[in-house]
């Protein structure tokens, strides 16, 4: 395989403006709108050219968030200054920054509809 194995995620949630306004906060970034006639998406920045995987926040009837097995986890420089921006923003810190020893650090954070995702960096 020449890619990686992720190639798109989605992170269901039930209430975007409050979901939206904590990934844009935590991240320091601004999500776009996706076109959908039945599902409401806004995406995370990114280009087919670029590392890693993009992906998703969407609000699909019938689809509930929170209580998944996935985890997803963010690339950062320093996964503490995201990890210090969870709270703010209306989320929590399941596990605050901890070694994975020769593969950096991550936190586990849980977002305002109840998704838990990670961080991840080298320092």
């Amino acid at each position: 395989m020449s890619r990686n194995p992720v190639g798109w995620f989605e992170i269901y949630v039930q209430d975007m403006p409050r979901a939206k306004a904590f990934y844009e906060g935590v991240f320091q970034l601004e999500l776009q709108k996706l076109g959908s006639p039945d599902i409401e998406m806004w995406a995370f920045p990114g280009g087919p050219e670029a590392a890693g995987a993009s992906g998703s926040l969407v609000r699909m009837p019938a689809v509930p968030s929170g209580g998944n097995s996935t985890l997803v986890y963010f690339s950062c420089a320093d996964c503490a200054v995201e990890e210090a921006r969870v709270e703010p923003h209306g989320g929590s810190i399941h596990r605050p920054k901890m070694s994975i020893g020769q593969y950096g650090f991550i936190t586990l954070a849980v977002d305002t509809e109840g998704n838990m995702f990670g961080l991840h960096s080298m320092a």
